[in-house]
Parts: structure tokens; sequence; C-alpha cells
């Protein structure tokens, strides 16, 4: 009797960026040649053209393109005039520059839980914060678009409404997200957006974007992303080196043009990840009980840069599914309160209780759009082994 052969299951990636160039390849070849041949490799007539397409994408009349999503968010905030004495309130629970782009234009981060549904910084609490003593400071709010999902819009801005208050997007992971039909970088003053090799519009290296509805931002931002100068030589003001690169912009508007499908691919595996956990009859309403999937606000248009779970025995899991070479990220391991350079900042464990059970549960499976079905369920059936 001949021995049936075991099937070696193949890894997982949690990202393969392989798998986008292969179809985009000599598009994105031709376009880096072009940069080549014109021999204008900073903000030159590339740079003009993505500017152009990504504010029409955003619905945004102005777009400033920059060296990363870091510097994006500064340049906001500091083309908004936010600086010394000022205060900007913020989520606890976002990467580290969504903070550190406020220290470094000299203002203070005042930090609200989140919401534990959608892992988006709190309207209420935000609320609280501007009724507290600190409140008193505070210039602009600071919502993050986290995992590709606006924050709650209508509520932010009823508050900078009634507080006349600045109100300021870090889009970084959500290009393309929508809220009541406004797409993300037009909702607010201002809006930051990263183009990290990871993101659902991504370069092939650092690059980043400031989108606004304001005039003046968008001049006080050009001029701050080139070493504060209108004229060159001539610095009317102290800024910084944060222009884009010709070849990373060229590079993102081919890719712009298929945003919108990949988009919706990514939409398609979260609609399949879903149906694929309640078929193992895996989820549940709290991680006591089981895993906590997703959720979308019925007004927003998600565009799921991560696909993240809440889950009872994180590391476990994670552990399992690396055995089993099978991708998988954390986003974030350590509420920013709690880091250790942000100390002075004077919170402490248990001011965020929201954020940090956040921080202990949350788990974002592989998402990109050429992701395919069995890989998915090769995720799946992984999970529920562990739970068995």
């Amino acid at each position: 009797m001949t021995d049936v052969p075991t099937r070696t299951q193949q890894p997982v990636p949690m990202l393969d960026f392989s798998r986008q160039f292969a179809t985009l390849r000599q598009e994105i070849l031709d376009s880096i040649e072009a940069v080549c041949t014109s021999q204008h490799f900073i903000l030159g007539p590339q740079v003009t053209s993505f500017e152009l397409a990504a504010a029409t994408a955003c619905a945004a009349p102005h777009a400033i393109g920059c060296a990363s999503g870091t510097d994006a968010i500064w340049l906001a905030l500091a083309a908004a005039n936010i600086g010394l004495g000022d205060a900007v309130i913020t989520t606890p629970f976002s990467f580290f520059a969504t903070v550190s782009a406020i220290l470094r234009c000299g203002a203070t981060p005042l930090l609200a839980d989140i919401d534990p549904a959608t892992f988006n910084l709190s309207a209420p609490a935000v609320e609280k914060v501007l009724h507290s003593p600190a409140g008193s400071n505070v210039k602009a709010i600071l919502p993050v678009h986290l995992y590709g999902q606006c924050a709650d819009w209508d509520a932010f801005t009823a508050l900078k409404q009634h507080h006349n208050l600045v109100l300021i997007e870090d889009a970084a992971q959500a290009f393309g997200a929508t809220w009541n039909n406004i797409p993300a970088g037009a909702l607010g003053d201002a809006a930051a957006f990263s183009f990290y090799p990871t993101k659902n519009l991504s370069a092939m290296g650092d690059a980043g974007l400031v989108t606004t509805t304001s005039a003046a931002i968008d001049d006080h931002a050009r001029v701050l992303r080139a070493h504060g100068m209108r004229r060159r030589y001539y610095h009317d003001e102290i800024g910084w080196n944060s222009r884009l690169d010709s070849i990373q912009a060229a590079v993102l508007e081919v890719k712009l043009r298929y945003l919108p499908k990949w988009n919706q691919q990514r939409r398609d595996h979260a609609a399949r990840y879903d149906q694929l956990f309640h078929a193992a009859k895996l989820t549940a309403s709290s991680v006591t009980e089981g895993i906590v999937l997703p959720i979308t606000d019925p007004r927003a248009g998600h565009v799921f840069h991560q696909y993240v779970i809440r889950v009872p025995r994180r590391d476990a899991l994670r552990q399992h599914l690396a055995d089993q070479k099978i991708g998988s990220e954390i986003y974030y391991p350590l509420p920013l309160h709690l880091q250790t350079s942000l100390t002075t900042l004077g919170y402490k464990q248990g001011d965020f209780p929201i954020s940090e059970a956040a921080a202990h549960e949350v788990l974002a499976l592989p998402m990109y759009p050429e992701l395919r079905e069995d890989e998915q369920q090769t995720v799946v059936d992984a999970i529920a082994t562990f739970y068995a």
C-alpha cells in the first residue's frame, strides 16, 4: 500500500511586497526611469503631479508632499501654528509619531482614552479633558484614523466648533477611507498621511503628505518643509528638510491609480475573515468568551490597513501562529503613556484602562490586496486549532 504524502502547509506572510510589484513592475520601472531622465530628483514635476492627484483623491484643495508620515504630522501641526504654550489632545493607542510630532512642535500632548469598539480616540473622553484644568490650553485635537477606519468625525467636529479648536487628522493608515462619504484628508483643517512601504498606498521608501482645506496652512507647510524658505537661501523662519523625492512621488502616482481596487480587495478580505471566524464558531462579544472581530461604524468607509481582532491569550496564540509560519503583528503592545521616553507627560498605569486592555488583546492578521482565500482559511484553521 502506497503512503499518501502529507501536504506541507505553506507559510502565510503578514505582508508580501513581491506580489504587488510583480503586477506593476514595468509601470514602476518606467516611472523611475522618467525621473532619472529628467534629473529632477527632489520636488520635481513628478512631485507636483502626485500632489495634484492626491488632492483630487482626497477631495482636498491642497496637498503637500513631504519626507515621511512622521514629518507630515509635524508639518500639519506646525503649519496650523501649533507651538509653545499650546496643548493638543490625542490618543495613547497609536504609533509613537502621533505624540512625538506634538512635542517636536513645542506643544504639550494631552491624552484621552479610546473607544473600545473601534480603538479610535473617544470624543466623550476628549470632552472630559477639555473640561479639566489642563483643557484651558488646548488648541487642537489630533484623532487617529486607526487601522484604516475614520474616527467619529461628527463628534469631533462638534467639539471643534464648541471650543474653537483646530482639528487635524492623523490619517497615516487611512488613505481612501471615508466618513459619511467624505474622504479622509478633507475632514479636518489638515491631515497627515504616511506612505511607509506597509501602507495601503505605499512608497518604495519613506514618504508622506499633508492635505488641507486652508490656503494659509498649505502655504506655511510648503515653507516649513524647505527650511523655512520662500526664496532660495532666504529663511523667513526655522523649518526643516522634509522634501518629497521625485522617485517616490512617481511610484506613488502609479500606485494611486490602483488604490480604489486594492482597498476594495481589503474590504473583501475582511468580510471573508469575518465569515470564516463565524463558521468556525470562534467569535464572541467579549474576549473572556472568545474572539472579538473588528467593528466598523456604519458612517465609516473602512479600508482595513489592518484586520485586528481581540483575542484571549494573545501572546501564546501569536507564538502558535509563528510556529506554523503564519505572520501576525501587535499594533500596539505598549500604550504611549507607558513609554519610557514619555514619562515626563505625567501619566501612569491605569490612567487609560481601555487602551491598556487593547494593548494586551489586539492581534493583526495577514492583510493585503493579494492575499489568497486559501491563505485566509489557513490562518483561521490555525487559530481554531489553538483554541480547540
